[in-house]
């Protein structure tokens, strides 16, 4: 068994499309029409084309509000995402307007940084140490 789809809630799915492809450099995988104006709207690495996508999912049912809020106020990323290089990752995102809310850090094992992806979400990124 492996994971195919996880995702994220977004408030705004062209918004959160702009932001993961265009900031982060995610490629579109499924585009497809639902509908009510939702999409299913995946994004996978260029890295891993064929890996797991993640779905911008509208943030639309009631409990997401509560949930997303709650996981902002304390801090929580909503996901993580692993990166070769943090300090440069860091870097070419800060050149492409990203806020970071957790500057880099060691933490433990990993080297991480979060920072908000404009859609209602903090995000994790992390560097594995050697």
């Amino acid at each position: 068994m492996k994971i195919y789809v996880t995702s994220v809630f977004v408030d705004d799915q062209a918004k959160a499309l702009a932001f993961y492809r265009d900031k982060l450099g995610f490629m579109v995988k499924h585009d497809i029409d639902l509908g009510g104006g939702d999409r299913w709207l995946t994004v996978v690495s260029p890295e891993n084309p064929e890996g797991t996508e993640l779905l911008l999912e509208p943030s639309g049912h009631p409990a997401v509000a509560p949930f997303k809020s709650a996981l902002v106020a304390d801090g929580i990323p909503a996901t993580s995402f692993m990166v070769d290089d943090l300090q440069a990752e860091v870097a070419r995102l800060k050149g492409e307007g990203v806020v970071f809310t957790v500057e880099p850090m060691d933490a433990g094992t990993i080297h991480m940084a979060v920072f908000d992806d404009t859609c209602g979400n903090l995000i994790q990124i992390v560097q594995l140490k050697a």
